[in-house]
């Protein structure tokens, strides 16, 4: 693995944090701020929470553009800059199915879609586009599709969606059933990045994926008391400190 991106729900991380960020588009406020980036970033489109809340995507194509535009062309210090934004895919984890009332082949179509006619409007943006299934047969229709609508992957950075869930269970129907798709994109020379990737899958994957994120570390705090140290907070869920201590702790697993 080449970059590991510690995810944030504080998108002001951005302008004080010297290591790889990934954040949330629907975190990020209207008004950009005077001072510059600082670090390496990946801006997350929020597509699971637009699905999940809503069952479809209520953000227009044009208006993510826009967006995007703004915050990549934002004062980047010497050396920092966004090294992906992710597409406006279409998840096709189960429950996420039910909540569209689409198919998972119709999710796979939207995802292309999407990806052809952002790279078409803003061809200057680094987009990330996104394999998405849920079986490994799905996966493997999916970067099928890709190719076959015009857009081979071979070479490029790619994102494989739903594997976050997938990493508390071992074997075909966990995350080593999907193991072949990134040894598929290993194969096609695609610098693959693994969403919500977890230290239990980390060992799993990393020979396999060029970059990876999580914003486990939040969650996991939130279950717990503050750090020793810790004031003004009830638990460590937004805390920068408990964020680094744990970064710290999946580097090493990495490594």
């Amino acid at each position: 693995m080449h970059t590991f991106y510690l995810g944030t729900h504080k998108p002001k991380w951005l302008t004080d944090t010297h290591v790889p960020l990934f954040v949330s588009r629907r975190t990020l406020p209207k008004k950009i701020w005077q001072s510059p980036i600082v670090c390496n970033w990946g801006l997350d489109s929020g597509g699971f929470s637009e699905l999940s809340l809503y069952g479809k995507w209520t953000t227009p194509e044009d208006t993510y553009i826009e967006e995007v535009r703004r915050w990549s062309s934002h004062t980047h210090v010497e050396g920092a800059k966004m090294d992906f934004a992710a597409i406006q895919d279409w998840m096709c984890e189960p429950h996420i199915i039910k909540l569209t009332g689409l198919s998972v082949l119709e999710h796979q179509r939207r995802t292309v879609a999407n990806y052809i006619s952002l790279l078409n409007k803003a061809p200057e943006i680094p987009w990330l586009p996104v394999v998405q299934g849920f079986t490994l047969d799905e996966y493997l229709q999916h970067i099928t599709m890709y190719a076959r609508e015009g857009v081979p992957l071979d070479g490029l950075r790619v994102g494989v969606g739903s594997v976050c869930r997938r990493q508390s269970v071992r074997g075909p129907e966990g995350i080593d059933g999907i193991v072949p798709v990134f040894e598929l994109l290993d194969s096609m020379k695609c610098r693959t990045h693994a969403f919500g990737l977890k230290k239990t899958g980390i060992p799993i994957l990393k020979n396999h994926i060029y970059s990876a994120d999580s914003l486990a570390w939040s969650f996991q705090a939130r279950r717990r008391p503050p750090l020793e140290g810790c004031v003004g907070h009830k638990n460590c869920a937004n805390c920068k400190q408990y964020a680094m201590k744990w970064l710290s702790e999946v580097m090493e697993v990495i490594c």
